[in-house]
């Protein structure tokens, strides 16, 4: 009887918020061999996987032109900096984002003036940009361009930002670092504005082992400007140099890793949507569970509830070694370096209500239904 008793326990073995092992359990001899390779070879910068790589994303994604680079955050640094973006300008971005949305701007020297979002799927809102490019004439500022975050996966409302940018003759840098592999009207991440940036950090849906990035765009002049500007502004070879640079260069052996990954990355965009469907059907009741628009797809690279008790969650969960994450307690306009930056005309009431209600649910392709169903009991016990 004391069997049976213990037998019938809830499991307290930690849950991975996101699980890269399960992944390399499945791929790591493969990629193991694409190192190897690598390390055969000797050409870790810039080396043929590389190429290779910007091949296979422009084929994936549709867009014609490819620029690997060291990080998702110079994957956006690196456009604004092709197109001359600087000393008054000002870029709009929505606050409820990660830091390197305004940092890059900033970083520019040009103004990012916060927008807020939609508070269902917390991308941002077309109608808080109409205000936000009024402020910026108000304040004396030329509007330049706008940076919509594709926030946890799903692309943002692209026909009515490009429309309304194309008016106010402001361009579009897409910060698709959560969403790659997603969708809008069919059209994948990458070929959706004039220049998209991606991120392949670990934790991404396509993730590196290390730090990565990648530049989208058809326009084949853009392109090459910002070939040179990835190698420290370099012309024909290393001795010229025509226009200021980084050195941001994607290393041959992430390339590597990403080849392999992506042979895998569409059936894990499925298994993630199989994942999210059974999320929502159980946790429709207990929680405001994420919603995606009809004519778009998510690639999920968070599950993210909402919940007036959202801190009872993440006590609970923890407890019972499940882990959450809280994307963003604190939205980049209050943050100190950013607070004396304007904001769009009427405030940012909604990215400050999701700031206190958001929180993340362990999301990836190799989540069990065993553990899931863990996570939506706590989940339920939590917001009774």
């Amino acid at each position: 009887m004391a069997e049976t008793a213990h037998q019938s326990l809830p499991s307290t073995k930690p849950i991975p918020f996101i699980d890269l092992q399960a992944q390399r359990a499945r791929i790591g001899t493969r990629i193991d061999a694409a190192i190897a390779k690598v390390l055969a070879h000797g050409g870790f910068i810039m080396g043929p996987e590389v190429m290779e790589l910007e091949r296979r994303l422009a084929k994936h994604s549709g867009a014609k032109f490819v620029l690997s680079c060291s990080s998702g955050t110079d994957a956006l640094v690196i456009p604004l900096m092709a197109k001359g973006v600087g000393h008054g300008d000002a870029v709009f971005v929505p606050s409820f984002t990660f830091t390197a949305t305004a940092e890059v701007v900033a970083l520019a020297g040009a103004t990012p003036i916060f927008i807020d979002v939609h508070p269902d799927t917390f991308n941002l809102d077309p109608a808080s940009l109409a205000r936000g490019i009024l402020t910026a004439r108000r304040l004396g500022l030329k509007p330049r361009a706008v940076i919509p975050v594709d926030l946890f996966g799903q692309p943002a409302d692209m026909d009515k930002i490009n429309a309304l940018c194309a008016k106010e003759g402001i361009w579009v840098l897409a910060d698709a670092a959560q969403s790659y592999g997603a969708r809008y009207k069919n059209i994948r991440v990458g070929a959706l504005a004039e220049v998209t940036a991606t991120s392949f950090y670990p934790s991404k849906p396509l993730g590196a082992y290390g730090d990565g990035g990648a530049v989208f765009t058809d326009d084949e002049d853009l392109y090459h400007r910002m070939t040179h500007i990835r190698v420290h502004g370099q012309g024909k070879n290393r001795n010229e140099n025509v226009c200021v640079g980084l050195t941001a260069r994607l290393d041959t052996i992430q390339a590597a890793v990403l080849l392999e990954k992506l042979d895998i990355f569409d059936d894990e965009c499925a298994a993630r949507q199989r994942i999210a469907e059974r999320y929502h059907q159980r946790l429709g009741g207990a929680v405001i569970t994420p919603k995606v628009r009809t004519d778009r797809s998510s690639v999920w690279a968070q599950y993210t509830i909402k919940s007036k008790v959202r801190d009872k969650i993440v006590s609970l969960l923890g407890a019972e070694k499940i882990p959450t994450s809280v994307f963003y307690p604190k939205p980049i306009h209050v943050q100190p370096a950013y607070r004396a930056f304007p904001q769009a005309e009427g405030g940012l009431p909604v990215t400050e209500a999701l700031s206190r209600e958001v929180v993340s649910l362990p999301m990836h392709p190799y989540l069990s239904e065993a553990d899931q169903d863990r996570i939506v009991a706590a989940v339920q016990r939590a917001a009774s």
